[in-house]
C-alpha cells in the first residue's frame, strides 16, 4: 500500500509597503477622476436646468434653446472633422518618413520640431491665423468659388478678410497635428521587428512592407491619436473666437464666406463676460452640450480601438 503525499500549498508572494502604497495610489487617482468627472457633469446639469426648463422666449435668440444651441453644435462638429479630415493624413505621412525613411539625425531633429507646435499658446494660433494665413488664402478661395462653385462647400461670395470655416479648420490642422503624429510615431516605432524583416525578406519594398505590416498593428494606434485630436478641436477656444469674432451665422455648409456658425467653446467664451441670469445657464447648457458631445467621442474612440485589436496585424 503506497502513501501519497500532498505537495505543500504554493506561497503567496509577500507584498511589501511600497507595493501597497503604489496600489493604494494608483486605485486612489482612478477614483478621483471618476469623481471629478462626476463632480464636472453634475455642476453643468444643475446650471442648465434653468435655461432647460425656460420658455423658448426667454433663451436668447429666438426658437428656444434648442435652436441656439444647434448652430453652435453643427460649426463645433464641422470645424473639428475639417481639422481631423486635413491633420490625419498629413500627421501619419509625417510619422511614416519619420520613422522609416528620414536618416536618423534629420529624424531625430524633425520630431522634435513637430512636437514643438504642441507648445505654441492657442491664442498664438488666433494671431498667425487672422494676421497670416487668412488673408494668403482669399486667391485660394476665390479660385474655389469659380472652379468648384458648384459643390455646397465653396459657394460664394468669398470673404474679402479669409476669416472663413476652412481657415478655422485648417489652423485646428495645424494645432492636433502633433498630437496625432506623435502618437502615430510610437505606434509605428513599436511593430516587431519579426513583422517588417519577414515582409523585406519576402521581396516586399519599403512601400510594401509599410502597408502589410506597419498600417495594419498601427490602425488602432491612428485612431486613438486621431480621436484625441478631434478632442482637442472640438474644445478649442481662443483661436476660434479671434479668427471668427462677430460670425454668428446659423447652419451653412459654405466654408469660405463671412457667414459662419459658431462654436460652442468660443461663442461661451465671447459672450459669457456679458450674460447675467438665465443667459448665463444657457451658455452653460450649451458647455453640457460639448461635454455630452466629447464625452460621446471619447467612447467611440475605445469602442473602436478596442475592436480593431482583436483584428491589428499584431495578432
Amino acid at each position: 500500500m503506497t502513501s501519497t503525499t500532498s505537495a505543500p500549498p504554493a506561497q503567496q508572494p509577500k507584498s511589501r509597503p511600497g507595493d501597497r502604497i503604489f496600489a493604494g495610489t494608483a486605485k486612489g487617482a482612478g477614483i478621483l477622476i471618476l469623481v471629478i468627472l462626476a463632480g464636472v457633469a453634475l455642476f453643468l446639469i444643475s446650471e442648465s436646468v434653468p435655461a432647460l426648463t425656460a420658455s423658448p422666449d426667454e433663451i436668447p435668440g429666438d426658437g428656444g434653446l434648442a435652436s441656439y444651441i444647434g448652430p453652435l453644435i453643427f460649426g463645433t462638429l464641422l470645424s473639428a472633422m475639417i481639422a481631423l479630415l486635413v491633420a490625419t493624413p498629413l500627421a501619419v505621412a509625417i510619422a511614416l518618413f519619420i520613422t522609416f525613411y528620414a536618416p536618423r539625425k534629420l529624424a531625430a531633429g524633425l520630431g522634435y520640431v513637430v512636437d514643438l507646435l504642441a507648445a505654441i499658446p492657442s491664442i498664438v494660433y488666433g494671431f498667425w491665423g487672422i494676421a497670416w494665413l487668412a488673408p494668403r488664402l482669399v486667391p485660394f478661395y476665390r479660385w474655389l468659388e469659380e472652379n468648384l462653385g458648384f459643390i455646397p462647400f465653396f459657394t460664394g461670395p468669398v470673404s474679402s478678410s479669409g476669416r472663413t470655416m476652412l481657415t478655422i479648420g485648417l489652423v485646428l490642422a495645424v494645432m492636433i497635428l502633433p498630437i496625432v503624429s506623435a502618437i502615430s510615431r510610437e505606434v509605428f516605432s513599436q511593430v516587431p521587428t519579426l513583422h517588417t524583416e519577414a515582409a523585406l525578406a519576402l521581396g516586399a519594398t519599403r512601400w510594401e512592407m509599410i502597408k502589410m505590416a506597419v498600417i495594419p498593428y498601427g490602425k488602432s494606434g491612428i485612431i486613438g491619436g486621431s480621436m484625441l485630436g478631434l478632442g482637442r478641436a472640438l474644445g478649442e477656444t481662443m483661436a476660434v473666437a479671434i479668427i471668427l469674432s462677430g460670425s454668428a451665422a446659423g447652419i451653412t455648409w459654405a466654408l469660405i464666406t463671412s457667414a459662419n456658425p459658431q462654436t460652442i467653446a468660443a461663442n461661451i467664451a465671447l459672450q459669457f463676460p456679458e450674460e447675467t441670469g438665465l443667459g448665463v445657464n444657457t451658455l452653460i447648457a450649451s458647455g453640457l452640450a460639448l461635454f455630452v458631445i466629447t464625452l460621446l467621442v471619447n467612447m467611440l474612440a475605445r469602442w473602436v480601438v478596442s475592436r480593431r485589436a482583436d483584428f491589428s496585424g499584431a495578432n
